[in-house]
């Protein structure tokens, strides 16, 4: 089975749990375990704050953009924001370390790293934003709902 999805949503706080509804939503109607669905959506939520506060350029009615691929063993998604991008001093996804405990941001990042097994940060060439990628392999409940209906 293949479903995808595509969002283009304005940087407000607001937009963050519509995203995770629908990754939930759609991963629970194509029978995803639910440990994985949470994980996942854990990880978009980060993923989307970033955008949220980071991705546009001093403008807040810039938008950002949430893709999610459901194929196969396998769910990527991908959110893309118009900031400025990452710089070419930001550390490879692999080197980012934990917040310091006091720290009140910052932690994103590295819970996007541990719960998706990979992850591509990067910016898009030649039009600037950033784009967080990561994937997981999924498991299946017993009787998903899609099959059943």
């Amino acid at each position: 089975m293949s479903i995808w999805w595509s969002l283009h949503l304005r940087r407000e706080a607001a937009s963050v749990p519509l995203a995770r509804r629908l990754l939930i939503g759609t991963m629970e109607t194509a029978g995803v375990d639910p440990d994985i669905s949470y994980d996942l959506s854990v990880a978009l939520s980060e993923a989307c704050a970033n955008a949220v506060e980071h991705g546009g350029a001093g403008r807040p009615s810039e938008a950002y953009r949430v893709t999610a691929y459901l194929d196969g063993e396998k769910c990527r998604i991908e959110v893309a924001d118009s900031g400025p991008g990452i710089g070419p001093g930001f550390a490879r996804t692999q080197d980012i370390r934990p917040a310091r405990l006091d720290a009140e941001h910052g932690r994103g990042l590295c819970l996007i790293r541990e719960l998706a097994d990979h992850v591509h940060i990067g910016s898009k060439p030649g039009r600037g934003g950033t784009v967080v990628s990561f994937d997981k392999i999924l498991k299946w409940k017993k009787d998903p709902s899609l099959l059943s209906a």
